[in-house]
């Protein structure tokens, strides 16, 4: 299969940004809107024609999906470790190229109709296409160091969307937030990088990923505190991946990136850069799962578990539609990682991976729409906050139905795509680890009640008084909302397991009916307590808020991790290291460097009168000199 056409699909968003960025004053608004879909378009129709050839056509021989890669020599250090530039395409890229293509193209058009009248309408549109060509840049890199590459580009691009309202306090203290915590994160991967390469010498995904490969052959080469060189790796490896997709304790920057437009809050932490860890840990996968009998693997599944359940906890009780969406999404990720952290790797134990990249698949197409729809919503009453909304399916009846459409998904209502991931999720997590198992099935039920305590509270509950009558928002947004409601639904139909598995054999799955039956009873259990408490008006809620006291409190709090961060980085970090830091340099660096340059003036002022400018004096000291030297020779000569 020829695969060399695919670097157009990046290489087209970025010449877009370029476009866009250059000539940014010079092209009009609606003009810019109309080359940022187009440029989106393009790609998005070019990662369809891969998908087709590569699922259908060229992927497969003998009943195995073949990885195909063109790459040219970027950096070499030795014989074997070099840093290449270019696409792979495998199962995994291929698939996440239509999530990043799809959600990236829906926004797009949607941002049209949203943005309308923004001041920085093009260059928004420029950074939504320098986002877009990162995140197909790391979907589709070949090697370890071409990742970090576009990883970080990515992290400057969410740094650019996020503060985008640059006037305003609040973006861009969550654009530095999401910046330096992730910042944090990323060195710990780049750590991680830097070793694999040392102890391996390559970093190149195929070499390393080998399950009969020299490099898992001989993982125990080398220890440190009982664990491999290489399991450490890992473990630094996946904590770049956690600060990406916002796993717990480095969750901190997701909630606020929501100062950013609706539009960047769907393409980020929906479907793209939050998936990215997810993505990594799936990339190495092999070396997870056999270094070190997976002990890096059960640390992905037990910080997954946990920040799925503690984000889904902390959503039930926020009032910003967005943050109850960004908890959401920080919860739903958590799925993801516990799915790979209880994945086998031959034949049907094989169901966890292929459980957490089907996940991601079902999962961009409804958060993108709850998010999308949330933005709609926000549209129309100029409110993020509950408190300001109410009985609007009377008003927005599409942007009503395609919000519920998503609801049911994510809640794993029966026969949407959010039930089969779901189910297969819950699958693997009973046969490997009933603890985790117990997490999922508990956090599923926390996800239909305050997804529906969301639904409810926007679209029905109490008859708001608003000052300007709502309406239903633009074709420009309303399109990609139903154009992601079909998909929400028909993306649980797509035999996934027959396109995606560890060992790219694929395998058929088969509905697990008693495990399906006790998380759907579980999921419609929280529907009807949601429908009990928000459908119509009542102080249920506020008498149970009250009923848990301060555990409530800090739940609404986010169980003060915030302060946490804030009292550690002002109290120890600056006030104890950072000044620290502060009195060396001023003390002892600029001390010794202001002696220096002193000691040199003092002397200067001692001898620069031996350059009077005076000739008498030239000729005094000349002719003493010589006087002198002729007197050293004499005396020399003469013993």
């Amino acid at each position: 299969m020829n695969v060399s056409y695919t670097i157009a699909i990046p290489l087209i968003p970025l010449a877009v940004f370029l476009v866009l960025g250059i000539f940014n004053q010079k092209i009009k608004p609606a003009v810019s809107g109309y080359i940022g879909v187009a440029g989106l378009l393009t790609s998005a129709i070019l990662s369809y024609y891969t998908a087709f050839q590569y699922y259908f056509i060229h992927g497969k021989e003998d009943g195995v999906f073949q990885t195909f890669v063109e790459k040219t020599n970027w950096m070499s250090f030795t014989e074997t470790l070099h840093i290449d530039m270019g696409v792979l395409i495998d199962p995994i890229s291929v698939m996440m190229l239509i999530v990043v293509s799809t959600v990236s193209l829906m926004v797009h058009i949607y941002s049209r109709g949203y943005m309308k009248g923004d001041d920085g309408y093009t260059k928004f549109f420029a950074y939504l296409s320098l986002f877009s060509f990162s995140m197909f840049g790391l979907v589709l890199a070949t090697n370890l160091f071409q990742i970090y590459i576009f990883w970080e580009l990515v992290g400057v691009s969410s740094f650019l969307l996020i503060g985008y309202y640059y006037t305003k306090p609040s973006a861009v203290a969550a654009a530095k937030k999401a910046f330096i915590v992730t910042r944090f994160a990323d060195f710990g991967f780049l750590i991680g990088i830097l070793i694999i390469g040392y102890y391996t010498g390559t970093y190149d995904f195929q070499t390393l990923t080998n399950p009969e490969g020299s490099i898992i052959a001989n993982w125990a080469s080398g220890s440190f505190m009982g664990l491999s060189i290489l399991t450490w790796a890992l473990i630094l490896i996946f904590m770049g991946g956690a600060g990406k997709s916002a796993m717990f304790p480095l969750h901190i920057w997701l909630p606020d990136a929501m100062e950013g437009p609706t539009p960047v809050s769907a393409l980020i932490h929906a479907a793209t850069m939050v998936v990215a860890g997810v993505y990594l840990v799936a990339r190495l996968f092999p070396m997870y799962y056999f270094v070190e009998d997976g002990f890096a693997l059960n640390i992905v599944a037990y910080v997954g578990a946990f920040s799925s359940l503690f984000a889904a906890i902390i959503a039930v009780t926020q009032t910003d539609i967005k943050r109850v969406l960004a908890f959401s999404t920080m919860s739903q990720i958590g799925y993801m990682m516990l799915a790979l952290g209880v994945s086998g790797y031959e034949g049907h134990e094989g169901v966890g991976y292929m459980a957490s990249m089907f996940h991601l698949f079902t999962h961009a197409m409804f958060k993108a729409l709850l998010f999308l729809g949330a933005g709609s919503v926000i549209h129309a009453v100029h409110s993020n906050y509950l408190q300001d909304m109410g009985g609007l399916h009377k008003y927005m009846k599409i942007t009503s139905i395609t919000f519920l459409i998503a609801a049911l998904t994510i809640s794993g209502f029966p026969f949407t795509s959010g039930f089969f991931s779901k189910d297969e999720i819950l699958v693997a997590a009973f046969e490997h680890n009933k603890l985790i198992y117990g997490i999922g099935v508990f956090v599923a039920g926390l996800t239909a009640f305050y997804m529906f305590r969301l639904y409810f509270g926007i679209f029905w509950g109490k008859n708001t008084k608003y000052e300007h009558t709502p309406h239903e928002s633009p074709l420009s947004m309303t399109f990609p909302l139903m154009v992601l409601a079909f998909l929400s639904i028909a993306t649980g139909y797509t035999h996934f397991s027959e396109y995606v598995s560890p060992d790219k054999m694929g395998f058929e799955t088969h509905l697990d009916v008693k495990l399906a039956i006790v998380a759907t009873s579980v999921g419609l259990i929280g529907i009807a307590l949601a429908a009990v408490f928000y459908f119509k008006p009542n102080n249920l809620s506020d008498r149970f808020a009250h009923a848990f006291g301060s555990f409530y409190k800090w739940t609404y709090d986010k169980f003060y991790f915030d302060e946490i961060y804030l009292f550690v980085t002002r109290n120890i970090l600056f006030k104890g290291v950072a000044a620290s830091a502060a009195w060396f340099d001023r003390n002892v660096v600029d001390a010794s460097m202001n002696l220096i340059g002193n000691s040199t003036v003092l002397a200067s002022q001692k001898i620069k009168k031996l350059q009077s400018g005076r000739f008498q004096d030239y000729a005094f000291a000349f002719v003493g000199g010589a006087v002198v030297l002729a007197l050293v020779f004499i005396y020399l000569w003469t013993n």
